[in-house]
């Protein structure tokens, strides 16, 4: 426990968090890198975070699936990875993801923002508190649209387009869908499909910090009829053409940072807690010190 509050008073200068994912496994353009090994309360987070600076700004960046990526969906340590960057003061998160398009106009390629998600996953923990304390944080709105606001005008100011809105379904994987999967997704509306980034965003909404994804489109899923279903290989061509432009708009968007957190991430916890905190298991207390510090 010491080691990693040591950590964050060494740290706190560190207010931009960065999660690659698919593709994404190091940042351009990071100067003075160091590797920080992290241990939390929920275990290790899927990498060391590689601390450094990018655009005159100090920023943490990690590999969701490790940079080797050797880690399914399915087995990510979410609550570590967020812990992780709430420990080194990250207050700003910049994620981006491979996902799978459910409407003919998101085409492969193409950088989506979306702002709205729906949950398939069956397996997977997405919530810090449990064990004698109980909070329910608003989720209805679940990005930042203060941090969606910056990164739309980092895709501007790079030239690279952005298309704003729209739903995630979060599947649990590692399998792609099957065809009635997809066609029933597309009957309810749903625009993306991906493996991962629904957990996170919860996670951030309760650690309080600000978080919106970069949605990189690399194929229709498998309910397009003029293309074959997607495969590995399609994926990482598509990837490694958008990985540029994906890293165009973060080093944009980190340039704008910070701004005024004029949203309600920052205050998710004030009503959202129902446990007497006094009353609650001095364990969990324990545990959990790091997100209710400002509420004991």
């Amino acid at each position: 426990m010491g080691y990693y509050w040591s950590l964050l008073n060494m740290r706190s200068d560190v207010r931009i968090g960065i999660v690659g994912g698919s593709g994404l496994y190091q940042m351009a353009g990071l100067t003075d890198p160091e590797e920080a090994v992290i241990d939390t309360p929920f275990g290790k987070p899927s990498d060391s975070y590689r601390i450094g600076t990018l655009e005159g700004k100090k920023v943490a960046f990690l590999a969701r699936h490790h940079r080797n990526h050797t880690i399914l969906p399915s087995e990510l340590n979410f609550r570590a990875n967020i812990h992780g960057f709430k420990q080194l003061g990250v207050e700003w998160i910049l994620s981006a993801s491979a996902v799978g398009s459910l409407k003919e106009e998101l085409r492969p390629l193409d950088v989506v923002l979306p702002d709205q998600f729906y949950d398939r996953t069956k397996a997977r923990i997405s919530t810090f508190f449990g064990n004698g304390i109980v909070a329910h944080v608003s989720f209805g709105d679940p990005v930042c649209h203060v941090l969606s606001d910056v990164i739309g005008a980092a895709g501007a100011d790079v030239g690279v387009p952005i298309k704003r809105g729209g739903t995630y379904v979060c599947m649990e994987g590692p399998q792609f869908s099957t065809k009635a999967e997809s066609n029933t997704y597309r009957s309810w509306g749903m625009d993306l499909i991906g493996m991962t980034n629904l957990q996170e965003a919860k996670l951030a909404r309760e650690a309080e910090i600000c978080y919106s994804t970069m949605a990189l489109v690399t194929d229709y899923d498998c309910w397009h009829p003029d293309h074959e279903s997607v495969t590995v290989a399609d994926i990482i061509k598509n990837l490694t053409m958008n990985s540029e432009n994906a890293q165009k708009i973060i080093r944009a968007a980190v340039k704008r940072l910070p701004v005024d957190r004029t949203c309600k991430c920052a205050i998710s916890l004030q009503h959202a807690i129902l446990t007497d905190l006094k009353k609650a298991p001095a364990e969990t207390r324990t545990k959990l010190e790091l997100l209710l510090r400002k509420y004991l």
